[in-house]
């Protein structure tokens, strides 16, 4: 067959050829096989658009070649100067000469001009292969083909597209398919106008659009009362509806918020509800809240027959969980096993999120398990990563590693956003080296880490003090063609200012703010370094930076006037703060609720109450909404106005505008009142604490444990003591300190001795200064022996005394009259390194 191809193209091609020099074409070894390698073109130097004649011999090339033909000159580079040298209109005239004697060349050629040469077809070539493949049913490739031709004619086009077609290809056949795919084209190209204007054009011309051009329609105006125009015309018609007709017209009637008459639709006997029908007012009425009206539609499908499929239950499923209703949940998960629809990812999905909603994630967890057990479909990764999610939200890390190894052992690979959660929630809590495992458990898995997931892990190293091991994972990550954008070196910038030396930050910060690869325009950078200086109260150097700002051109922002005016304050500086203050509006700022509350606590600390609450009034008429911190602040300044009454208010004003007071505004008040000898409210303070769920800290307890023992009574300090060692409560040092200082006030030298020695085995490090306080204060007392049992138990520790004890001691000594006491110093006191002179010039004074 295709030797006698050759055969006739030899023919073809010692044709004259008017103005093109004769092709050549060489069967390679004789063969009989046309191949692409022996077919060869030689451009003439005369194209045929030179001259406009037209080279009717590569119509008969075309004509001989066929399909396959075709498609071998397709890979031919000099096939495509040939081509190169046609115009749209010779292209028109090869098609339309080919379209009869071999339809398939024509649209072989048609394809092969338009995807690998570029070539633009006019609109007469478009239209012929329109009606070439429609002729030939190949109605995949005529809407594919009608869709990117009017992605280039765009919207508007229709109305000479109708005047072509019904001037040039009015008789042809399959004449009334081309009309019909064109106007679903326009349809789901999102012309409705023009779908509309082609299908009017065809009822003059009695062409009957088809019913999925009509569902099309449907589809695009389901959101307005147009739909029913396009309903009737299909009634009219007399077309056979689809079952996504009646799905369509449903869906429409839910969008527009039309329920009963949508239900109505649902019941219609010769509509023949389809179960997307039902899933569509099902997922209607479920988003609306009213699942229970859900669970009535799926009874009614029930009813007619309908079945229900996987989606359906799902629905009811996501409708029950988030009512709360999760048993109910479960049930209908496992009536959906009973007949015969099997749970899905989004199934799982759904019952997960449920369960985290409510905050059960151990009941997910359970769930899951249950389903393994029972043999049912597994869990795929989605639901592993929601359970994930959920348990890191509530900082339980440790259930995420499980939750992850269990997801491994089950075949469940981990996706991207399970270990981005998991590495940003252990750097969280500070263990940086596990989550530095994962990353690179994730390299084996084949994920890339990205930028930020990097930033997470350098920040966390930095943030520890671990500069070494940040840059080397900044050197990884480099080496990996993972370039740090300006997130990175502002994480390593901060992570350097929160652990290391203001020394080896602003080291770091020159390097990145010199190097080309950096945006030295970065305020972040410029604010991360004045906020180090400013906590340091280093104003001068944070001045410098800010006047670099300044000379650069970079905007400030009111971050940068926040650390500046805390600088300020920080030192003591009114008058640079107040500068600054004034100098915000000069840069087109505004200052906020932390610039605000900056200024009160400085004026608060220096006494000057009046000026708190003109700053106060300032901001609230420049419409900034005090934070907890500002009212904090005022809490603080109206307790050392002695104004408790007031301050106490002031808690309940801030609960009843929405804002929460922490720790810290409950410690202030607590403090007052024990000053003040209200011991009891002071606890009742401390309970109503407790009642919004808000956790009294060590300073609370150190606070109150002081006030017994200062103001109250040292036997309720000690059973106070007791209760929180007892529920493992995480006391400190300075309640230990507390205790025994007030022990010794009263004289009590075996409790203080007791208290003392319990704070020694709990591993708090016990200076010097502790032991020299107790010595002194039983010293005082005169309770000198008392306190040399002290000094015996300092040295059992391995504390070295210093000159200040021996000499309270001496003179302790010395008060009673024990001469061979203050002999038994001396030696201790040349061990201890204090020179012989200074002990005997002791001696001697004493």
């Amino acid at each position: 067959m295709l030797n006698r191809i050759g055969q006739q193209c030899q023919s073809v091609l010692r044709l004259p050829f008017p103005t093109l020099s004769p092709a050549t074409l060489i069967l390679t070894k004789s063969s009989s096989l046309l191949s692409a390698e022996s077919l060869e073109l030689e451009p003439s130097t005369t194209s045929p658009a030179a001259n406009g004649s037209f080279p009717s011999g590569i119509i008969s090339l075309f004509k001989v070649l066929g399909s396959s033909g075709v498609k071998l000159l397709g890979v031919k580079h000099r096939f495509k100067t040939l081509v190169s040298d046609l115009n749209s209109t010779q292209v028109d005239e090869i098609i339309d000469q080919l379209r009869n004697d071999d339809p398939d060349s024509a649209v072989e050629l048609f394809e092969l001009l338009k995807n690998e040469y570029g070539f633009k077809h006019s609109r007469v070539s478009q239209l012929v292969v329109a009606h070439v493949l429609a002729s030939q049913r190949r109605l995949k490739l005529l809407r594919s083909n009608f869709m990117q031709m009017l992605q280039e004619e765009g919207s508007g086009s229709s109305s000479s597209l109708c005047e072509l077609l019904s001037v040039n290809f009015k008789d042809w056949k399959s004449n009334a398919i081309v009309w019909d795919i064109l106007a679903f084209a326009y349809s789901r190209s999102n012309m409705v106008h023009d779908a509309l204007c082609i299908i009017a054009k065809m009822k003059d011309f009695n062409i009957q659009p088809s019913i999925l051009t009509y569902n099309s329609l449907l589809h695009n105006l389901r959101h307005s009362d147009s739909m029913w125009d396009v309903y009737n015309d299909i009634k009219e018609s007399g077309i056979q509806e689809s079952k996504q007709t009646n799905s369509i017209l449903v869906d429409g009637l839910c969008k527009q918020s039309l329920m009963q008459e949508a239900i109505t639709l649902l019941h219609v006997k010769d509509s023949s509800p389809h179960v997307a029908s039902f899933n569509t007012v099902m997922s209607s009425f479920s988003k609306m809240g009213f699942v229970d009206i859900a669970q009535s539609i799926f009874c009614l499908m029930l009813k007619f027959g309908v079945k229900p499929d996987a989606y359906t239950y799902n629905i009811l499923i996501n409708g029950l969980c988030i009512a709360g209703s999760i048993q109910d949940a479960l049930k209908l998960t496992n009536g959906m096993v009973k007949h015969g629809v099997n749970p899905d990812s989004i199934t799982y999905n759904t019952l997960a999120k449920g369960f985290h909603v409510l905050g059960k994630i151990n009941g997910a967890s359970k769930m899951i398990q249950e389903t393994l057990s029972k043999g049912l479909k597994n869990p795929n990764s989605i639901t592993y990563t929601l359970l994930i999610c959920g348990n890191c939200q509530e900082g339980k890390v440790d259930e995420s590693i499980n939750l992850k190894n269990e997801m491994v052992f089950h075949g469940c690979k981990l996706n991207f956003i399970s270990y981005s959660v998991l590495v940003s929630s252990l750097c969280k809590i500070g263990r940086v080296d596990e989550a530095l495992c994962l990353l690179y458990e994730m390299e084996i898995d084949g994920l890339k880490p990205d930028v930020v997931m990097y930033s997470i892990i350098i920040h966390g190293f930095c943030k520890q003090g671990e500069i070494q091991k940040a840059i080397q994972v900044y050197m990884e990550m480099s080496n990996n063609r993972i370039f740090p954008n300006v997130f990175t070196h502002r994480a390593v910038l901060l992570g350097i200012c929160g652990s290391g030396s203001v020394f080896e930050a602003r080291k770091h910060f020159d390097m990145l703010i010199s190097s080309d690869d950096i945006d030295i325009q970065d305020i972040v950078l410029y604010n991360i370094m004045i906020n180090k200086y400013a906590k340091l109260g280093m104003n001068r150097e944070s001045k410098q930076l800010f006047d670099q700002i300044i000379e650069k051109g970079i905007d400030p922002t009111i971050v940068t006037f926040n650390s500046l005016i805390y600088g300020f304050c920080k030192a003591r500086d009114l008058i640079g703060a107040m500068r600054s203050f004034h100098n915000i509006e000069d840069h087109g700022l505004v200052p906020n609720a932390i610039t605000y509350t900056t200024l009160m606590n400085f004026f608060c600390e220096e006494g000057n109450m009046q000026k708190v609450f003109d700053m106060k009034k300032e901001m609230e008429d420049n419409g900034v909404d005090p934070t907890h911190v500002t009212y904090t602040v005022i809490i603080k300044s109206l307790c050392k106005q002695k104004k408790l009454q007031e301050s106490l208010s002031l808690i309940n004003h801030m609960f009843s505008n929405g804002i929460f007071p922490d720790e810290v505004s409950y410690n202030i008040l607590i403090q007052s009142l024990c000053k003040a000898r209200e011991i009891e409210k002071a606890f009742e303070l401390h309970d109503e604490m407790m009642s919004h769920n808000l956790k009294p800290d060590a300073v609370t307890y150190n606070i109150l444990m002081n006030g017994l023992c200062v103001y109250g009574d040292l036997h309720d300090a000690d059973k106070l003591f007791l209760y929180l060692r007892e529920h493992d409560f995480e006391l400190k040092k300075a309640a230990y300190t507390i205790l025994v200082k007030a022990h010794c006030v009263k004289g009590d030298v075996d409790r203080a001795m007791e208290v003392f020695s319990e704070m020694v085995e709990m591993g708090f490090e016990v200076s010097v200064r502790d032991y020299s306080g107790v010595i002194n204060r039983l010293c005082k007392r005169c309770l000198t022996y008392e306190a040399k049992g002290f000094l015996r138990m300092m040295f059992n520790n391995g504390v070295v005394p210093d000159i200040r004890v021996y000499i309270v001691m001496m003179y302790a000594f010395h008060v009673v009259g024990d001469v061979h006491s203050i002999h038994e110093l001396l030696p201790n006191m040349v061990k201890c390194g204090i020179d012989s002179y200074v002990s005997m010039g002791l001696q001697n004074h004493i």
